[in-house]
């Protein structure tokens, strides 16, 4: 090979070495700023395999709300907590390795391992018997929450839950299908951020349509905090870590024996509503659903009032008896 292309193919890695520099220091630098934004809003709890970060608020019996892929507790803080801690104990987590709560490896992002780390997070904080409710993934893990831990849930609220295993992934989280986890941890740490900021807004429109994304969503709602390089990777770890997970446990769903509801929006563009109420529904005939006409992913922001009654109308049902 002659000295001239060995020379090119010198300034090529060079080239390509400086950018990834550049894209790593800018990445870090948008996460610092980030985190300056949106500081923890809570407190956390060590638990085996990390800590869980959350908020509480309220007074009475306790409801726990946990969030979907890539979010954290504030797309409940948004609309949520505050209206229901008006009657209730109301605490929003942040998932095992999402917002500020952690994990110690990729093994945790499995369901079965998410869930007995809120098990253990539900008993230190002495949280009995609550109603959980779940969004999208979130709804996934309170599932794997009463069927492997059945003590510590009283019963399921779910809303746009995850159920089953979809033939294709939701586009809005295409850049997150990187199924080697060192080739993801070089993508979260250099490209990750500047991909999520020149896409956010088609993203946020995914995730939201046919309705519109508020315009706060990014401070208020909390999306800010995925433009962090750790953020990138917990949410692509979990988006392969979870389909293994689904396919076995629908065998299950027959073993739930708390109340159960669905809440779901006919306009969903992220989860097929109709693939993901069928299981569910089969296993339990009696489950709460409540469809929504014209309603996409994010009920909890973009139709709280709805959402509010739906939680509180299981939740009565849940504690009628205590």
């Amino acid at each position: 090979m002659s000295l001239w292309i060995l020379g090119i193919m010198a300034l090529v890695v060079i080239a390509f070495l400086a950018a990834g520099t550049g894209f790593a220091m800018f990445s870090r630098n948008v996460g610092a700023k980030v985190e300056e934004a949106l500081p923890p809003a809570g407190r956390k709890t060590a638990v085996a395999g990390g800590e869980i970060h959350f908020v509480e608020a309220g007074e009475g019996q306790p409801i726990v709300m946990i969030h979907g892929l890539a979010g954290n507790l504030h797309n409940f803080t948004y609309a949520m907590t505050g209206a229901l801690a008006k009657d209730y104990r109301v605490i929003a987590l942040d998932r095992p390795g999402c917002g500020y709560s952690t994990r110690e490896n990729d093994d945790r992002a499995r369901l079965p391992q998410q869930a007995a780390m809120v098990a253990e997070f539900l008993e230190r904080e002495g949280i009995e018997n609550p109603l959980v409710v779940g969004h999208s993934l979130g709804g996934a893990l309170s599932l794997f929450l009463a069927l492997n831990h059945p003590e510590r849930v009283g019963g399921l609220a779910m809303i746009a839950p995850l159920t089953a295993v979809q033939d294709d992934a939701p586009g809005a989280f295409d850049s997150l299908n990187i199924a080697n986890p060192g080739v993801r941890r070089l993508v979260a740490g250099t490209l990750a951020v500047p991909m999520t900021i020149r896409n956010g807004d088609k993203a946020l429109g995914e995730v939201f349509g046919p309705e519109a994304a508020p315009e706060d969503f990014r401070t208020r709602g909390g999306s800010l905090l995925s433009l962090r390089p750790e953020a990138f990777y917990v949410a692509a770890t979990d988006l392969h870590a979870v389909p293994p997970e689904m396919r076995q446990v629908q065998a299950r769903y027959s073993e739930l024996q708390h109340p159960l509801g669905m809440l779901y929006g006919d306009g969903d563009r992220i989860l097929h509503w109709k693939t993901h109420i069928a299981p569910i529904q089969a296993a339990r005939p009696d489950l709460d659903l409540e469809v929504l006409e014209g309603v996409g992913h994010m009920p909890p922001i973009t139709q709280p009032e709805r959402t509010e009654a739906f939680i509180r109308r299981m939740a009565e049902r849940v504690f009628a008896a205590k």
